[in-house]
């Protein structure tokens, strides 16, 4: 299972070609998360960044792989931790859902919390507007939201990371 407690850190190692889905604020409504899981297969991990609504049990259920997820702003009764950290390949990711961050306003925050942690990615939602930030040394992505987006288009999205053999990472923003 890739629930734990407060700052559980897993590793993984990219030999090769990885394939990892990273979604948030499915908020309990998992179709479009279904519908996702069968595009995007096969899939090595999967990141979830919070507001699950007690379907954490099922998301795992469903997910083909390795499903980390952290809890969100709307996640009360929960033994999904607040915050994680995945090692893939040379890389470290920060977990957080993004709202003790500030993230509604920016990444700032969020970053320094992923450079205080040893990570060079941040990965939150909270906004259901999907960013990639690739601006310094802390790379900030937000899937926006696979169930109730925010942003102009008003589609739901999700991003899918490809790590290639030289650990070079490919992000690449999706919408239903």
């Amino acid at each position: 299972s890739g629930q734990g407690s407060e700052g559980y850190e897993r590793s993984y190692s990219s030999e090769g070609y990885m394939r990892i889905l990273i979604v948030s604020d499915t908020h309990g409504k998992n179709g479009n998360l279904e519908k996702v899981l069968r595009l995007t297969a096969p899939l090595d991990l999967m990141f979830h960044l919070g507001d699950l609504e007690g379907s954490e049990g099922y998301i795992e259920s469903i997910t083909p792989c390795e499903a980390h997820m952290v809890s969100g702003n709307n996640d009360f009764f929960t033994s999904v931790p607040a915050e994680k950290i995945v090692a893939v390949g040379h890389h470290r990711i920060f977990m957080s859902h993004g709202h003790r961050y500030g993230v509604s306003f920016d990444t700032l925050r969020i970053k320094e919390a992923a450079r205080e942690h040893g990570c060079d990615m941040a990965f939150f939602g909270h906004t259901h507007r999907p960013v990639i930030d690739m601006n310094d040394d802390v790379v900030a992505v937000n899937p926006g939201s696979i169930s109730y987006p925010r942003q102009e288009n008003r589609r739901p999205s999700y991003i899918l990371l490809d790590i290639d053999s030289y650990g070079e990472l490919h992000f690449a923003l999706n919408y239903l």
